[in-house]
């Protein structure tokens, strides 16, 4: 269908601002994604430096702390300033004892060496040397010699080297301690998993250490930007790497307070990026699924508030010259059209109020209604407000139709509602309703009355109406009335007792007006189930016979004392259902199919659910007894009608042969009197009348088709002498068998 201007008026609008909103909100989250991102990472990172600073500066202090106490000792000044020989065996000893300790307490895989320069010996890994002057002025040259620190790490070729000058405060230095830790080392060490790139930084700026791929490791121009960056405010922190080629590149130190070196790891933007790549999927997807959904969202509203209009349009003529811009002033002209239609809608609306008021009364009996809605509501269907109420429910059911069908039911309860609404004056009263297919309900409103005089005026009104019920409809009917209660929303309950009251009709028959609180005083006498026995043996014989005159006898008495001495209502109900499921015990003996068909496969739920004893009755015979009997009646005759043809089909086979009543009983193992009963009263004459008319159509059929002699047929046909043949013939046909054979001839 052709999309009007007022729905692209809707739909754009909304698609707009629905593809805003999503890119806004997409937007919003992949900058907090990503600052999010980057804040893991560069906690990650920064945990895992201040992390390796602590592991390696506890190695490094381990050993400044190891040959510090070691240079401090008596018997480290007695062994720089003693010559060591391969003779001086304990002092070579000791020094190595002693190396040996501090490499315990530092890292796995370091050299250790302690070089006296006053008596040029070296014992480095184990072993002794001696040092050249060359050698000697080497390591003033590197260690001592234009160094203001005793005690210091160098980078090396190999790693890194911790050097510490004997006596650390005295200008004579008389020994070197040498602590080298390899690459190999360091990189156990501070190995990880992701190979993390480290660096570290000495006091001074100058590169100490660096892991990483070769082709990704920074030049000494970042290094020393970095180092700048730093300064000595922050311990640890972030700073942008200078110059970096490859994206953007920011770097996570951590500096350390004990020797101020710089531990430095690198945050990649393409780290960055690897971490989000998950996220922005999700984020392009889940954009375009809502897009998506916007565009569905935005095209259904745009159809929802636009479907209005195009039925308004659908239901207005067309305009024969359209001059509208849109939909809208096409319906804005057809408005005073409309307008002039109201006082015809508002006689509608007051025609339907009594259907309203009717669904607010069974509301009522349904509980659906609240306090607060009726107080609404009732002024709206003109019941005045009473100070002090009083209500009462009277429910109305038919004890018979009064002759007439079923089918009538609806229309009598009808006319039933129709004479309370005319009988019960309005005001003592709400709208009188149909509750279902066999209640009328009636809900009773007194002022300020007594409980007495309620009853007195609700007994009035049940015998009025009953009256007018039997004369006018010649229907009989009975009451179930409630208690009183004061609440309008206490209806259903009052409906619910009103139902026990008529359920009790069973025990007092048709025409009752019955008040719940009266109940009690219907069952006198102990409540013991009385079963007639005898009776039902008496009707069941007369159902096997399928006797339809004596099933009445026994019946109808069997049912009165049922009734008559079952006080309680369920000792009723016990014996009824009794009886039925003894009725259904005789159906599967007799096999006949009479309670267990379609109509009748719920027959206990239809008795129990009928409380009128007449209706009861009428099911039963009309629907139960009475087609058992015709079904044992059709059973008994079928049995007949099989036994009489089989004679009948003996006689058509052997016809020309000897036969006999007493002869076929024999065969059939039956009493000749009772096979010539039965066939008698199948095919109205007896067995001779009938052999004889067969075998005289036998002799009419060889008189026309064969040339046999009279002679001969009447001894075909058993006949011991022609004159007897000629005149069974004379006497049936009225013509001897040989005229009777010149006059078909002759035709």
């Amino acid at each position: 269908m052709k999309k009007g201007r007022m729905f692209y008026k809707t739909f754009i609008p909304i698609l707009v601002l629905g593809v805003g909103l999503v890119i806004s909100f997409g937007a919003y989250i992949y900058v907090n994604t990503t600052h999010s991102v980057v804040d893991r990472v560069s906690s990650s990172k920064q945990s895992f430096i201040s992390q390796t600073k602590n592991s390696l500066e506890q190695k490094i202090q381990t050993i400044e702390y190891a040959f510090n106490t070691y240079s401090t000792t008596s018997s480290f000044e007695s062994v720089v300033k003693n010559p060591i020989t391969e003779k001086d065996f304990e002092a070579y000893r000791n020094v190595n004892t002693q190396l040996n300790y501090i490499a315990t307490m530092g890292l796995d895989g370091t050299e250790y060496s302690l070089i006296s320069l006053d008596q040029n010996w070296k014992i480095s890994n184990g072993k002794l040397s001696y040092l050249t002057e060359a050698d000697r002025k080497a390591l003033y040259d590197t260690y001592i010699n234009g160094q203001e620190r005793g005690l210091f790490w160098m980078k090396t070729k190999d790693g890194i080297r911790f050097v510490n000058t004997l006596p650390a405060f005295s200008t004579k230095k008389q020994a070197i301690a040498l602590s080298d830790i390899s690459l190999a080392t360091l990189d156990n060490t501070l190995k990880t998993e992701e190979n993390t790139p480290i660096i570290i930084l000495n006091k001074q700026g100058e590169l100490m250490y660096e892991t990483g791929p070769e082709d990704k490791r920074l030049t000494k121009e970042q290094l020393a930007g970095i180092a700048k960056s730093v300064g000595t405010e922050h311990r640890t922190g972030t700073v942008a790497v200078p110059d970096a080629g490859d994206g953007p590149v920011k770097a996570i130190y951590a500096r350390s307070s004990y020797n101020n070196w710089t531990y430095v790891t690198l945050l990649d933007q393409k780290e960055i990026s690897e971490a989000l790549k998950t996220t922005k999927f999700g984020l392009i997807m889940m954009g375009f699924v809502i897009t998506v959904f916007i565009v569905i969202i935005a095209y259904m509203i745009a159809v929802y508030f636009n479907k209005p209009l195009q039925q308004i349009q659908r239901s207005l003529p067309k305009h024969p010259h359209p001059s509208f811009k849109n939909e809208v002033e096409w319906i804005l002209h057809s408005i005073n059209r409309i307008v002039t239609e109201k006082e015809n809608l508002e006689n509608l609306i007051e025609a339907e109020l009594p259907q309203l008021e009717t669904q607010l009364i069974l509301n009522l009996f349904r509980n659906r209604v609240t306090p607060e809605e009726l107080e609404r509501i009732m002024p709206r269907f003109g019941y005045e407000k009473i100070e002090k109420p009083r209500y009462v429910t009277m429910l109305i059911q038919m004890d018979s139709y009064g002759g007439r069908e079923a089918a009538d039911k609806d229309l009598l309860l009808f006319a039933i509602n129709k004479m309370v609404e005319e009988i019960v004056p309005k005001e003592s009263r709400l709208l009188p309703i149909l509750l279902n297919d066999k209640t009328q309900a009636t809900i009773l409103v007194f002022d300020g009355t007594g409980e007495q005089e309620i009853r007195k005026q609700v007994l009035d009104y049940a015998k009025t109406i009953m009256k007018a019920v039997r004369e006018y409809l010649k229907v009989s009917v009975s009451f179930g009335i409630s208690q009183t209660y004061d609440r309008l929303w206490e209806s259903k309950e009052a409906c619910e007792m009103s139902k026990q009251a008529l359920h009790h009709r069973l025990n007092l028959g048709k025409e009752s007006i019955i008040f719940y609180e009266d109940m009690a005083m219907l069952v006198s006498g102990p409540a013991l189930l009385h079963y007639p026995t005898e009776l039902e043996s008496q009707l069941f014989d007369a159902i096997r016979l399928g006797d339809e005159e004596q099933v009445p006898r026994f019946l109808y008495p069997l049912l009165a004392e049922m009734m008559k001495k079952n006080n309680n209502s369920m000792n009723f109900e016990v014996a009824l259902v009794r009886f039925v499921n003894n009725l259904i015990q005789l159906e599967q003996l007799l096999g006949v199919e009479v309670l267990m068909t379609k109509d009748n496969h719920a027959l206990y739920h239809r008795l129990l659910d009928i409380r009128n004893p007449e209706e009861i009755e009428r099911i039963l015979v009309q629907e139960v007894i009475l087609p058992m009997v015709k079904s044992m009646k059709e059973k008994t005759n079928q049995q007949f009608r099989s036994l009489s043809e089989k004679i009948a089909a003996i006689v058509r086979a052997e016809y020309d042969q000897e036969l006999s009543l007493e002869w076929i009983a024999d065969r059939l193992h039956y009493n000749p009197n009772y096979l010539s009963s039965i066939f008698k009263k199948e095919f109205g004459m007896t067995f001779s009348e009938y052999l004889m008319n067969y075998r005289l159509e036998m002799a009419k059929k060889w008189l026309v088709e064969t040339d046999m002699t009279i002679k001969d047929i009447a001894e075909r046909l058993q006949y011991h002498n022609s004159q007897n043949f000629i005149r069974s013939f004379r006497k049936k046909e009225h013509v001897t068998p040989g005229s009777y054979r010149k006059l078909k001839q002759a035709q």
